[in-house]
């Protein structure tokens, strides 16, 4: 059975106040409770700022120092550009009573807004609904107002009172936020993974291309050198597994329980490491003593040879590796005096994948996840990996809580 719906007839009928908002907050529709609730006509209403007919009365609870026009602007931004609800939870208004001209009365009401996409994902409207919560905030009011002498003589709260409606309207704020933010990080990840997949992808296909493209070529040529061909297929097989190791250590590093930490002196660190893989250049080595941290081993070394196997790609002839407090941190810095890092790249290098022109005529094999890995390791016990200014090279430095 075809079935006609009247949609303006039910979008008047809906009890709540209505609104339909463009994404720059001027009223293209409004219902018959939106129109009530403004004492205005609906043609005043109309193709008119949202907000025309507030002023300055509307107010956020709890916080009288916050503009709920304000408020509410910057939640129907959020909607705008983030394509999500959002919820203004308690704000105040005073009316002006219709009995009595000049005389106002106090509203409280509680904001939901909803976003309307085109089929291409934009935001195209808002929808605005405004539900009128005085009567419960009444409710509330009186209830404390009751309790009020049996809670004042005891100095505690009593069994069923009622808890004070700004008080809850700034905790739900401060949750709905945290909900936002957490909301807005999660988001972030997602596309931070999505990206990671398209460029670890992209970067696994160069050495398959390369090795497809050397066996089709010692197929079709029948005088070709094996012997070349192999060696050309060499590289090509061990950069694939520099970029497969990589991608497993950045996998452990998010998904993996996270090794047992111990304390780890950053001088033996160094002078372990040097000894057990030893760099292809001259080391010069200061260390101090007490640079202790609470780490995982395999970590840290992790760390520094990444740190150790850069430098001897840039170095001309000397690498240089500092170990130092600076409480409340250790300090390890990694500088060789090769033609340095532009100040626009410093950040860049750390971004998955990216490598300088230099650094791919150097070692075309690398994978470009040594300084990433690097950075996480660091960040994981609550340091920080950075490039650091220097007359010569470059200056790695990086920086971790000191053990108590």
């Amino acid at each position: 059975m075809e079935t006609n719906i009247d949609y303006r007839a039910v979008f008047d009928a809906i009890p709540s106040p209505c609104a339909i908002l463009t994404p720059d907050q001027v009223v293209v529709a409004v219902n018959d409770a939106y129109v009530h609730l403004t004492g205005r006509n609906r043609e005043d209403v109309v193709r008119r700022d949202v907000f025309a007919d507030f002023s300055g009365r509307l107010r956020v609870l709890g916080d009288p120092k916050k503009s709920g026009v304000a408020e509410v602007r910057a939640s129907l931004r959020r909607v705008a550009d983030t394509g999500v609800a959002d919820v203004v939870p308690l704000l105040g208004h005073g009316r002006e009573t219709s009995d009595r001209p000049g005389a106002f009365e106090e509203r409280y009401w509680c904001l939901l807004n909803v976003p309307m996409c085109d089929p291409a994902g934009d935001v195209r409207w808002i929808i605005v609904t405004v539900e009128d919560v005085t009567g419960l905030s009444e409710q509330v009011r009186a209830s404390l107002g009751a309790d009020a002498a049996g809670s004042t003589q005891t100095g505690a709260r009593t069994p069923g009172q009622v808890p004070d409606p700004v008080k809850v309207s700034s905790r739900l704020q401060q949750a709905y936020r945290q909900e936002q933010q957490a909301v807005s990080a999660l988001h972030e990840a997602i596309e931070q993974q999505q990206r990671f997949l398209f460029d670890a992808t992209h970067d696994l296909r160069n050495p398959i291309t390369g090795l497809l493209t050397e066996v089709e070529v010692a197929l079709d040529d029948p005088d070709a050198d094996l012997r070349q061909t192999l060696r050309t297929l060499r590289q090509n097989i061990e950069r694939l597994d520099n970029v497969v190791t990589d991608l497993l250590v950045l996998a452990r590093l998010y998904t993996a329980t996270p090794p047992t930490t111990s304390l780890v002196d950053l001088g033996n660190l160094v002078m372990e490491e040097l000894e057990a893989h030893p760099a292809n250049a001259e080391i010069i080595i200061h260390l101090s003593d007490n640079a202790v941290v609470r780490a995982s081993r395999v970590r840290l070394a992790r760390l520094l040879s990444n740190l150790v196997a850069n430098a001897e790609r840039h170095t001309t002839s000397k690498i240089e590796i500092v170990v130092a407090t600076d409480p409340p941190y250790a300090v390890l810095e990694v500088v060789d005096d090769g033609p340095g890092i532009r100040p626009e790249d410093r950040e860049r290098i750390f971004h998955r994948l990216y490598r300088q022109d230099q650094a791919r005529r150097l070692d075309p094999g690398g994978s470009g996840f040594g300084l990433p890995i690097a950075r996480e390791i660091a960040q994981s016990y609550g340091g920080d990996l950075h490039v650091a200014d220097h007359p010569d090279g470059a200056r790695f430095v990086l920086r971790l809580p000191l053990a108590s």
